[in-house]
């Protein structure tokens, strides 16, 4: 019997984010979409705008029989930057922060042993910014954002960003993946 969960994370552009996580083995689907702003059914445009408040996040339905929640942490931690505030290198705003929206209290603790241990750790150079808080509504992007480096492989940010990421993520995590 499998036990299906589900982990929400923002870690800057969705497109990166989906990419790399729909390769782990264990994960069933990943939806880029939004969480974490007060707008309902807001837009891509609206939400890059910054006004709805919302985060690009992943929203990630897996087996924790096959993936923890831990090791999808640790891919979290990896595959971005979680010292630089609301951005990832170019991509700035408060929607390309990095948050992870916990969906019960297992979660949280999990993240914030996790985050709390990096920092003692000195694993960056800076603090780590990355928001943990509740999950509340997940909204999904529009489709054409769903699977988008597979879909537009030659489009110059997933040439110059996604594909980049991806490759080192591969490399590092090659043990995990499908």
């Amino acid at each position: 019997m499998s036990r299906i969960s589900i982990a929400t994370f923002g870690a800057g552009c969705f497109w990166c984010t989906e990419a790399c996580f729909d390769e782990l083995n264990g994960v069933h689907e990943v939806v880029p979409g939004f969480s974490g702003g007060k707008r309902e059914n807001p837009s891509y445009e609206q939400v890059c705008s910054g006004a709805t408040g919302h985060a690009e996040v992943a929203q990630i339905t897996f087996d924790e029989d096959v993936i923890s929640f831990q090791e999808l942490l640790r891919v979290f931690w990896f595959i971005h930057d979680p010292t630089q505030l609301n951005r990832q290198g170019n991509d700035i705003g408060t929607h390309y922060r990095s948050v992870v929206f916990y969906h019960n209290e297992g979660q949280a603790e999990l993240a914030k042993n996790i985050k709390s241990s990096l920092t003692e750790q000195n694993v960056w150079d800076a603090p780590i910014v990355t928001e943990i808080s509740p999950f509340d509504r997940f909204y999904a992007a529009e489709n054409y954002h769903k699977d988008y480096l597979k879909n537009n492989p030659t489009n110059m940010y997933c040439q110059a960003v996604v594909r980049p990421k991806m490759e080192k993520f591969k490399l590092v995590f090659a043990e995990l993946l499908k």
